[in-house]
């Protein structure tokens, strides 16, 4: 049987990663922060059935005593600062847990075990101003925000270890990848949290940034898969895990207003643009330059060819279907909400 550590497992990715490893036969880890109040986030579900340690990832020592009490055999390094906007905010933060954090992990790994295997959570994010179209393993990155430039890094020393220790260490360039667990702060899960909440009549109109924006969306439940496939390879070696289709959030909006009954009309253009409610006229969808990013990235589109073709992955969720699940799952949520209001 198999040990296996989350970083990071408390997120999106990591719950469905520790569902999936559990499946597996795995002996499953999870790092948590200590907080004044225990947040299991979203494993709430399954925390009985996981070994939780307390660390930090800008604290080495924390993360070698993780290694020696997990004794893992595979690490996951999902842990980040992963909220771009947060990152402007947050640089100095940012870098420390989403670049050094990740010098620790590996400094942890060569510590107590370097025959543990490695994957380090990279990001399209990288690729910021792209330099080509689509984006795959050998594209070079220029970064756009302090999350990107944090994510380089931690991208580059995972090679380097893995190149001058002989670890295996692997970094799968995920692009992006939503879910019903994903947080509000994240444009897609905005979405249909907004979507349900004006559906149902407890919000009148939501505001968002630029909506021509062109995003690669797939479902975590499938990049989880990525993951772990790439630590069961005969060698490390990085991959881009993506659906090479791209959509705007403008087409997410629309997509996810649709499984509910709403068609939106646009009006104007730029800061200035509305969307209304086709049947009632009523606005329902506004930009504001207040979510705007001071370096926008315009495209990200990501070729999976290497992964589909070594590691044999497929995605198996559609952008469609994704978005049904985020706006049928939110839809759930806030009934249960306006009912508990109603007592």
């Amino acid at each position: 049987m198999k040990n296996a550590l989350i970083t990071g497992i408390a997120g999106q990715d990591g719950s469905y990663l520790a569902e999936l490893l559990l499946e597996k036969g795995y002996n499953v880890y999870g790092v948590i922060r200590r907080k004044a109040v225990v947040d299991y986030g979203n494993v709430e579900h399954i925390k009985d059935k996981i070994h939780f340690i307390y660390a930090d990832m800008v604290d080495l020592v924390s993360l070698i005593n993780a290694m020696q009490v997990s004794q893992a055999d595979e690490v996951y390094n999902l842990a980040a600062q992963s909220f771009v906007a947060t990152s402007w905010e947050q640089p100095l933060a940012t870098a420390q847990i989403d670049a050094l954090g990740v010098a620790n992990m590996l400094e942890a790994i060569r510590a107590v075990k370097p025959s543990c295997r490695f994957y380090q959570a990279s990001t399209s994010e990288m690729f910021g101003m792209v330099q080509e179209i689509p984006q795959c393993e050998t594209t070079p990155f220029y970064p756009r925000s302090p999350y990107g430039v944090a994510k380089v890094y931690g991208h580059w020393i995972t090679k380097n270890y893995r190149e001058s220790y002989g670890m295996y260490a692997c970094s799968g360039i995920l692009f992006n990848h939503e879910s019903e667990r994903r947080g509000k702060e994240f444009v897609t899960r905005k979405i249909t949290d907004a979507v349900a909440r004006i559906k149902l009549g407890v919000q009148d109109c939501m505001e968002l940034g630029n909506l021509d924006s062109k995003r690669d969306w797939g479902h975590s439940k499938d990049y989880v898969y990525a993951m772990w496939l790439m630590l069961q390879q005969d060698a490390a070696d990085d991959y881009v895990i993506a659906t090479s289709e791209t959509r705007t959030v403008r087409e997410f909006v629309e997509t996810a207003f649709s499984k509910v009954g709403i068609t939106v009309e646009w009006t104007g253009t730029g800061v200035e643009e509305t969307g209304r409610d086709k049947a009632t006229g009523k606005i329902i969808v506004r930009v504001s330059r207040e979510f705007f990013r001071p370096a926008e990235v315009d495209i990200l589109l990501g070729n999976p060819g290497k992964a589909e073709k070594t590691l044999g992955w497929k995605r198996s969720i559609s952008f469609d279907e994704l978005v049904e699940r985020m706006v049928r799952n939110d839809m759930e949520l806030v009934r249960k909400e306006v009912a508990y209001n109603n007592l």
